[in-house]
């Protein structure tokens, strides 16, 4: 009798070892886990929102290809340049007036 109990004692201790080490091992492992999904699914907003904006760059890279109206446009507007011969007249800001109603 005295065997059996030393035997399940025995057991016992184990169990509770091997649970002791599942608890410190694998609860860091699944925290982990659910941090590296976290990032997983951040990663993958981060394609979308990167794919999109290559689309996008992709379509105006296609237009400024194919139109040279939206080349001249650009240039005039967001680059100040003029064709030979061209002037430009600056108007000073007109002031705002209130309306009086």
């Amino acid at each position: 009798m005295r065997r059996s109990r030393l035997l399940v004692s025995g057991a016992l201790a184990l169990a509770t070892v091997a649970f002791l080490g599942l608890l410190a091992y694998g609860g860091s492992g699944l925290v982990r886990v659910w941090q590296m999904k976290r990032e997983v699914g951040a990663l993958e907003q981060e394609l979308r929102r990167l794919r999109s904006e290559t689309e996008q760059l992709t379509r105006t890279v296609d237009r400024l290809r194919e139109d040279p109206a939206q080349v001249e446009k650009i240039a005039r507007e967001e680059l100040g340049l003029l064709k030979e011969g061209e002037k430009v007249l600056q108007f000073p800001p007109t002031p705002h007036r209130e309306d009086s109603r």
